[in-house]
């Protein structure tokens, strides 16, 4: 997850892309959400993100932590397993 950070203006030098995402990115948003809006590979919007990171401006925020079980990874990987 990936959320703006408030009051860092971007460089005159900022791409299309990169001032798109921070502006969708003022509420809380997933990298695969912002790929669909943007309609662009996540690959792209994980390179553009990293870059807005690393010039401090996006954060990102990880779910509290919870404990899987093995058994619902099981059937998860069974699951995509039989969609191919």
């Amino acid at each position: 997850m990936v959320a703006a950070v408030p009051a860092k203006a971007l460089p005159v030098s900022a791409t299309r892309t990169e001032r798109v995402l921070l502006t969708m990115c003022r509420s809380l948003l997933s990298l695969a959400e912002v790929a669909v809006h943007l309609q662009l590979p996540v690959s792209v919007v994980v390179v553009v993100a990293s870059d807005l990171v690393d010039s401090g401006h996006l954060s990102v925020r990880t779910p509290a932590s919870q404990s899987v079980s093995p058994d619902l990874l099981k059937e998860l990987l069974n699951g995509l397993r039989n969609l191919s």
